[in-house]
């Protein structure tokens, strides 16, 4: 089990933190689309808390005219709100820890019940994880576009990151496990 699921799922995680912490750490990557100040900040700020006080994801939809429905055009704001301030930040990353590892264990455990042919082979090993950050990227992400939701810049823009990912932890995931006898390959 060691070899066929751990060392993989170890690689693959390294890779997952490795990836998060530039792309989100150093480049910013997420913060640039989820984190956009509005303009007058603060007096939005101070409206929503007075407003909005328990958690929860709440749409602000333009006035139904009558007999028309909703007026073609007009925005649609989503407004999300956990529930909880800043100083959640810190429990929170032991979550995003927690759901990384048993993300990597649980690709690594597929990719170890993959069929022979799959296994033979390092660059079939490697499409079959990266299939399966497509599979993510196409249910998780590409889903999160459209009213009330994210532009559809932002949401291919998160698929295509969990795309690059995935294939940069299938590469490592391939690289330490081998054909079902535990024997390495490369080829």
């Amino acid at each position: 089990m060691r070899k066929r699921i751990l060392l993989p799922a170890v690689f693959g995680f390294l890779v997952l933190v490795a990836w998060t912490f530039v792309v989100n750490g150093v480049l910013r990557f997420n913060a640039s689309l989820t984190m956009i100040s509005p303009p007058d900040e603060a007096v939005v700020y101070e409206m929503l808390k007075e407003r909005i006080v328990e958690g929860g994801v709440y749409v602000a939809n333009p006035e139904v005219e009558p007999g028309v429905g909703f007026p073609w055009g007009e925005p649609v704001f989503t407004i999300m709100y956990s529930g909880f301030g800043h100083e959640a930040a810190g429990r929170m990353q032991w979550v995003h820890l927690a759901v990384g590892i048993l993300s990597m264990i649980v690709a690594a455990t597929l990719l170890s019940l993959a069929g022979p042919r799959v296994q033979a082979r390092y660059a079939y090993r490697a499409l079959y994880v990266l299939g399966l950050g497509v599979l993510l990227a196409l249910v998780c992400d590409v889903p999160g576009m459209g009213i009330g939701g994210q532009p559809e810049r932002t949401a291919l823009l998160f698929a295509a990151n969990r795309v690059a990912v995935w294939t940069l932890i299938g590469l490592a995931m391939a690289g330490v496990t081998g054909v079902r006898t535990g024997e390495a390959t490369t080829g």
